[in-house]
Order: C-alpha cells, then sequence, then structure tokens
C-alpha cells in the first residue's frame, strides 16, 4: 500500500540525522517509481509526495511525465495537482513542456472557470516562447470575459506573453480601457500591472493610455477620500495596493508630459496631506505618492510636500523608514537640494545611528549637501564621524573629505586646518595626491607658512603614528625650517597659542622619528632631505650634529638612503654652493586648468594632439610635440645662413619613456658639407669642474628627490660631436659614447630607394663590467615610418670586442623636405642598478 503524503511527512521529520532523510527519501522514491510503472490509481498521492520532495531539495525530474498525464485527465483534482507539478518541477526551458500546448489551450476553452483559472495560472508561470505565441489569441479573447475572476486571470497571463512575444502587445491595447471601469479591485490590480508591463516593453505606449489618467485619477481620489469598507480594508486604509498601483501608473503617464501632470496634481497633494503615516500601510502609499511626484513634472511646492514626507520618515525609529528616507533623498537631491537642506540636521544625526548601513547612505547624502556656506558645518560633522567610523569606511571618507575640502574651502587657512585634522585621525588613508596638494598650498601662500610649519609640527610631536602626517611636516620642516623657530605665528579667536620650539628640539623630532622600528624608506628619504636643508636654515653650531645624523646612512642596506647620505654628506665640502643647492623652492605656478578642476563639468576640451610613431609602426597618441619639427628642418638643413643647433623640449621622449629625461641633439657633422655650415659653437668644450643646483619638486614626490652631488672629475657630456664616414657597406655615424656604452650606425639605402634607410646598429661595452638587460627605444616624428627589430644580444659583456647588432628600418614619406629625427634611449642594468640614457639624434644632410 503506498505512503500517503502525512505519513512521508512524519516519516522526514522524525530522521534525526540528515543520512537517515536521505535514506527515507531513496526509499519513497523508489516506490514511486514502482507504482509509475504499475497501478495508477495512486498517481495524485505520488506527484503530490513528488511535490514535497522537491521542495526538499532531491531531483524529482522523473516524474514530469506523470503530471502530464494528471493534466489531461478530466477531473479538476488531477488537474489541480498535474498543474502545480508542472508549475514546479519544469521550467520555461524544459523540452517536456512543449507537450502541454494542446492541452493548456483546451483548457483555456473549457467551460469551468476554476480549469480555465490553472491554465492561466500556469501560461502566466511558465510559459515559453513558443507556447504564449499559441496561447496569446486564446488569452486576447479571455480578457473580455464577463467573468471577472476568469480577466483577472487573463490579466496576469497577458503580461507573461507580453514578455515573451512583444510583437503580441498591440493586440491587448484596445481590452485594457473598458477594463478599467470594472468595480472588481483584482481586475483593476492585474490590467493596471499590464499596463506597466506594456509602457515597460514600449515607451511609446504610454501615449496610447494617457488617456486613461484622467479616469485614474479619479479612482484613486475616491479610494483616498472612501470610508470604512471591510472587503478592502488594510489597517485603517482602503486597498492600499490598488492605490500604490494606480500611482505606479500616474508616474509612467505623466513623465515627460506637462498635460497629464496638471490633471494629477491635486490628487498627489491630497495623497501626500490625508495619507495616514502612523501604519506601513500609510508609509508604502506616501512613499509611493513621493516617488510620482519626484518622477513627473511636479511644481516646486509639490516637490518640497514630497521632500517633507521623507523628512518624517527619517525621525521613524523603525530602521527601514529611516534607510528607505536616506536612499530615496540621494535621488532627489539634485532636483531640489534646497528642500532637502531644511533636513540637514537630521540626515546629520544619522550618523550616529547603530545600523551600518543607515550611516552610510546618511555619508553620501551628506556629501552632495556641502556647499560654500554650511562647509564648516558639515566637514565638521564628517570630522566627528571619521574619528569613530569602521576602518572599512575610513579610505571612502577621507577621500571624499579631502574633495569637498578643496572645492568649497572658503579661504586656504581652513583648508589647511581640515587637511591637517584629517592626517592626524587618518593619515595611513589619505589619498597620494592629498600631501602634494597641501605642500603646494602652503607654498604657495607667504603668510601661511610659518602657521603651516609650526601647526605641523605642534601636531607631529602629539602623535608620530600617522605616516602621511610625518612626510608632510618633514617636508615643511627642510623648506620652512628658519620660520619654525621663529616668532609664533598668528592663530584665530579661541585656538591656543603655538609656541615654537628650539632648533634643538626639531633636531630631536627628527632623530626620533629616524628611531622608530619599522619606519619606511620614503619617510626616512624625507627625513634626510630635512636635515640637508636645515644646515642654511639653522645656526652654524648645529651642522656637525646634523652631518652626524646623515653620515649614519652612509652604510645603510638600502642604497637610496646610502646614495642620498653620500651625496649630502659630500655637499658640506663646497659650501658655497650648499646654500644655493637647499635653497627655498619657489612657488610653483598654477596651472590653468586648476579651477577648471575642480568641476568636471567645466573641464576644458583637450587641445589637438600630435602623434608620435612607436617601436614597430603603430600611432602613440596624445604626445604633443609643440610645433618643434619645423624650425629642427630650418637648422639642419641651412638654406644661406649657419645653421643653429636644433633645440627640443625633450617632451616627446618623456611622454614615450614615462618621465623627464633630459637629452640632448646631436647633430651629425659629415665630411660632405663645409664648415660653413657648422657654427664652431656647437662643439661643446670639455667643462670645468661645477655644480647646477638640484631643482626640487614643488610638490611633495612619492619619493623624494636626491640631491647631484659634486665631483672634481670634468662633467661628461651625453652628445656626441662625430663625422660621418664612407664606406663599401654604407655611412658610419657614431651616434652615442658614454659610461663604456658606445653605439653606431651603419646607414645604407635599397637601390633605387632613397627615402628607405637600413640602419645596423652595433652596440659595443668598453667598460670592465658587463651590462645586462640591454634595451634600445627609439621614437620618430609622424613623417617617418619606424621598424625596429631587437636585438641579437641583451647582454653586452665586459671589454667585449664582439659587439652585439641591431636591424633599425627607416621610410621618409617626406623625402627632401623633412629632416631624418630620431630620439634614442638605451636602458641597461650595471650591478644590479638600472640604468637609462638619452640622446637626440638628427641625420646630416645627404645621407
Amino acid at each position: 500500500m503506498a505512503t500517503k503524503l502525512r505519513d512521508l511527512i512524519k516519516q522526514v521529520r522524525a530522521c534525526r540525522t540528515a543520512a537517515e532523510e536521505r535514506a527515507v527519501i531513496a526509499r519513497e522514491c523508489a516506490d514511486i517509481r514502482n507504482s509509475f510503472t504499475g497501478d495508477s490509481s495512486n498517481r495524485t498521492r505520488n506527484v503530490a509526495k513528488l511535490l514535497y520532495i522537491q521542495m526538499l531539495g532531491y531531483p524529482t525530474q522523473f516524474g514530469q511525465m506523470e503530471c502530464l498525464k494528471l493534466i489531461v485527465s478530466p477531473h479538476y483534482s488531477d488537474k489541480r495537482i498535474g498543474y502545480m507539478g508542472l508549475m514546479l518541477l519544469l521550467d520555461e526551458t524544459s523540452e517536456v513542456l512543449t507537450l502541454a500546448t494542446n492541452t493548456i489551450q483546451n483548457d483555456l476553452n473549457s467551460m469551468n472557470q476554476f480549469i480555465v483559472g490553472l491554465a492561466l495560472t500556469t501560461l502566466g508561470n511558465i510559459a515559453s516562447t513558443g507556447i504564449a505565441q499559441d496561447c496569446g489569441s486564446e488569452v486576447d479573447k479571455l480578457l473580455s470575459s464577463p467573468n471577472s475572476y476568469i480577466r483577472k486571470k487573463a490579466g496576469l497571463a497577458a503580461i507573461k506573453v507580453v514578455r515573451k512575444c512583444p510583437q503580441l502587445a498591440e493586440v491587448f491595447l484596445p481590452k485594457i480601457g473598458p477594463a478599467l471601469n470594472e468595480k472588481h479591485h483584482g481586475v483593476l490590480l492585474s490590467f493596471l500591472t499590464l499596463i506597466l508591463e506594456l509602457c515597460e516593453s514600449n515607451p511609446q505606449n504610454a501615449n496610447f493610455f494617457r488617456d486613461l489618467a484622467q479616469p485614474l485619477v479619479l479612482m484613486l481620489k475616491s479610494l483616498v477620500q472612501s470610508g470604512y469598507a471591510p472587503e478592502h480594508d488594510v489597517n485603517g486604509v482602503t486597498d492600499p495596493f490598488l492605490q500604490v498601483k494606480i500611482l505606479r501608473v500616474l508616474r509612467v503617464l505623466g513623465h515627460g508630459n506637462h498635460a497629464t501632470t496638471e490633471q494629477m496634481r491635486d490628487v498627489l497633494a491630497q495623497v501626500a496631506t490625508n495619507t495616514e503615516s502612523a501604519r506601513n500601510v500609510g508609509n508604502a502609499i506616501l512613499y509611493e505618492g513621493v516617488q510620482t511626484i519626484m518622477g513627473i513634472e511636479a511644481e516646486p511646492g509639490l516637490r518640497v510636500l514630497a521632500v517633507n514626507i521623507l523628512g518624517r520618515f527619517l525621525v521613524n525609529p523603525d530602521n527601514n523608514m529611516r534607510y528607505v528616507a536616506l536612499n530615496s533623498l540621494n535621488k532627489f537631491v539634485d532636483a531640489d537640494v534646497n528642500a532637502v537642506q531644511r533636513h540637514r540636521e537630521v540626515i546629520v544625526e544619522c550618523l550616529k545611528d547603530p545600523d551600518l548601513s543607515i550611516r552610510k547612505r546618511a555619508l553620501e547624502l551628506i556629501y552632495a549637501l556641502v556647499n560654500e556656506n554650511n562647509v564648516r558645518i558639515l566637514v565638521r560633522e564628517l570630522l566627528n564621524f571619521l574619528i569613530v567610523s569602521d576602518l572599512q569606511f575610513r579610505p571612502d571618507i577621507v577621500a571624499k573629505l579631502c574633495w569637498v575640502a578643496e572645492k568649497f574651502a572658503p579661504n586656504k587657512r581652513w583648508y589647511f586646518d581640515t587637511i591637517l585634522r584629517v592626517l592626524s585621525i587618518a593619515g595611513n588613508f589619505v589619498p597620494d595626491e592629498v600631501p602634494s596638494m597641501l605642500s603646494t598650498v602652503v607654498c604657495q601662500t607667504p603668510d601661511l607658512q610659518a602657521y603651516a610649519v609650526q601647526k605641523l609640527y605642534q601636531t607631529l610631536v602629539k602623535d608620530k603614528s600617522q605616516a602621511t602626517l610625518q612626510q608632510v611636516t618633514l617636508w615643511c620642516v627642510g623648506e620652512y625650517g628658519d620660520l619654525l623657530v621663529s616668532d609664533p605665528a598668528a592663530v584665530e579667536p579661541g585656538d591656543d597659542p603655538l609656541q615654537p620650539p628650539t632648533q634643538s628640539q626639531v633636531i630631536d623630532l627628527i632623530e626620533g622619528i629616524l628611531k622608530t622600528p619599522y619606519l619606511s624608506c620614503t619617510i626616512q628619504e624625507y627625513a634626510l632631505t630635512a636635515l640637508m636643508k636645515l644646515t642654511s636654515r639653522f645656526d652654524e653650531s648645529n651642522l656637525p650634529r646634523l652631518r652626524g645624523l646623515i653620515d649614519k646612512y652612509k652604510t645603510s642596506v638600502y642604497l637610496e638612503l646610502q646614495q642620498r647620505s653620500c651625496e649630502y654628506s659630500n655637499l658640506f665640502k663646497w659650501n658655497k654652493i650648499r646654500t644655493e643647492v637647499v635653497a627655498r623652492l619657489p612657488p610653483p605656478e598654477e596651472k590653468e586648468t586648476s579651477s577648471s578642476a575642480k568641476d568636471p563639468l567645466k573641464s576644458p576640451l583637450p587641445a589637438p594632439k600630435e602623434e608620435i610613431i612607436s617601436l614597430i609602426g603603430d600611432v602613440i597618441k596624445g604626445v604633443k610635440t609643440e610645433s618643434a619639427q619645423p624650425s629642427l628642418s630650418k637648422s639642419v638643413l641651412p638654406e644661406t645662413t649657419p645653421a643653429k643647433p636644433p633645440t627640443t623640449s625633450g617632451n616627446i621622449l618623456s611622454a614615450l619613456f614615462g618621465g623627464p629625461v633630459p637629452s640632448t641633439t646631436t647633430p651629425i657633422k659629415p665630411s660632405t658639407v663645409t664648415a660653413s655650415l657648422i657654427p664652431p659653437t656647437t662643439i661643446i668644450p670639455t667643462p670645468t669642474p661645477a655644480v647646477t643646483p638640484t631643482v626640487l619638486p614643488t610638490t611633495i614626490p612619492s619619493v623624494p628627490v636626491a640631491v647631484t652631488t659634486p665631483t672634481p672629475t670634468p662633467a661628461i657630456n651625453t652628445s656626441v660631436q662625430a663625422h660621418s664616414t664612407q664606406t663599401a657597406a654604407g655611412t658610419l655615424l657614431p651616434v652615442f659614447q658614454k659610461n663604456g656604452l658606445v653605439v653606431s650606425f651603419m646607414v645604407s639605402h635599397p637601390v633605387g630607394q632613397p627615402q628607405v634607410y637600413n640602419i645596423t646598429a652595433t652596440l659595443l661595452n668598453s667598460s670592465s663590467t658587463p651590462m645586462t638587460e640591454f634595451n634600445l627605444k627609439a621614437a620618430v616624428p609622424k613623417w617617418l615610418k619606424l621598424q625596429i627589430s631587437p636585438a641579437s644580444d641583451t647582454t653586452l659583456p665586459a671589454s667585449s670586442m664582439k659587439p652585439a647588432t641591431q636591424l633599425i628600418k627607416l621610410a621618409n614619406t617626406q623625402h627632401g623636405q623633412s629632416p631624418v629625427l630620431m630620439k634614442l634611449r638605451f636602458e641597461y642594468t650595471v650591478n644590479g642598478i638600472q640604468t637609462a640614457e638619452a640622446v637626440d639624434l638628427a641625420f646630416p644632410p645627404g645621407i
């Protein structure tokens, strides 16, 4: 005898372990399979048990065909279980579902309304595209059925048909208008949902339904003003489901149409003022009313009313209501920011809410509310929130705080104080560009420099845990150390007065920072640079101590620190130039786009850009060549006057290789050109020993720039002054010779193609140290086409007489009009140190 569903449920509940449950299910599934192949009298009971097993998560695919057998049965009880099995055991992609198409069509034409309802329900849940096309005409007929029960089901089934077959939407359009005269609320709900689906599938359908706006307004007004109706009452509100659905339809119909908006203005005001907000059903209607007001072209007074409703939601003790209000205000703040500003205090209070999601939404809304008038108040609240915020929020809060402070700062001192407060609270989360921006503000504002360096020093003395604060303070101390130990700077009324430290205290602070465990190399580099700069800002009596601190790092395991220490120590031998080398930085020039950069909408359009040919002939866009090429052409190919060495800014090489690389143009003096064409000044003599002060960056870089150390040996010039030599294989051009690296070009032309240059680059290492990872890069103007092959070897052995070679092919598309210009960069590694050399090359005429 087959187990009843009730008994199966008891057996499953009695299982103590998952293994026992699986055993019970496996035994029952085996019995069900046996019954399917034999007696069919218990098919309904077996399918019901399969539905229960499906709900438990076990596979039941073997029962799909039994569902098809049940829906063919003439009995309603069998059809009910069969259709339920179809909806639970199958989906739209099941091929078995195709076998049920004919049965569903027959049931749609049944005289029994409940059987028609079962077929419509199944169609609305799992109809595939093929079934929707086959049954679309039957659904259209049922939309006009006199039975409200069938019309309600048909309206919901029509939604599924429209989703699967949008081309059938126009079939249902004429049936919707008369259905809105129905008194049955279930029919109204289904047809209003169908209107929304039709407008969503094709926005043009909204024009067809705009004539229904007035009947819907009247319907909504009657619901709002009606008294108690027991059959539709939900917690004192008449059919809130229908009211919400009408509001959604009105929002779709009124969007972008002023005439339709005017028809619904009064009823929206009634909904906003007369709906009870003490219960969730009333709040649901109010929320939908707010969405409708914000989604149409409503007048300002109506928008203010909608924002005030959301403001009442903010003081609701229910967290869900506050979250909904904050989320909605975030969407509407751009439409009427002044109305939202009235609830600023309540929004700020939400920052103290224990719910994490509410704090996050409130934070996003406060950023949108900040302007020039309230920036001081809101930034103060954000700083207070930053203190107690979770670590996961701090990067985002700090980034937006810095952006707000920069955009709406009333003055530079307030901006400095705000950023300093951020650095002291969460300096480790500050974006990399903020310290650079802060140092730029200090450098550009002489009146702020004394206050800034004293305030930074005072803050760092209290807390040395923030790495970014250490970085900015060390930079300012190095630049303005003399102002740090001078008279105290003026402070705002109510602030504590500043007490300038002594010179010894400043050195003690830097020494204490250097002794901090786990200190990053970057901070140590800033500290060494600050100590070096203080040698010209403090008294001569402090020089031995400063030098002693610098000399400690001569044996540092970090090459950068060791190099800086050695270079700085050597500067003490050159007292005359040391003061110039460590002089205070001049204020950086503000970029033209600095004011517009604060507002992305006002950013200027990019200037026209030149194009550079890459190493394999591709075009590199976005590199500006400053129109220097015409002057190069004239200087290389003079007509009647002596030529001058072509000079360029080197920006092509900088853009191509990622940094400001100093370069010099190498004019090659050919033997076929008379000496009068090349002025004697082009041959650069060997200079006497001298040191040029290194210009430090105007803003704090990611790694401080080292100061160039003077050496007693003469400086080596990277330009190569050589003659071209004609050989049987072609023209030999010396290109580069420095630090043991010797590069020369052998240039030849294919027969009958003077515009094509076949270049064999010879790479030789004459030094006593091998060069590894050698790489030659080249850039040419847009009138040249470049193709470069890999070098024969990336390692140049020491003192080797067997050079490496590399093939280069050039094509001058303006042969005879424009010269051949190249920018070369040589990269290699010596003793683990990466080295890069650059040179400009101009081919002499006649090659």
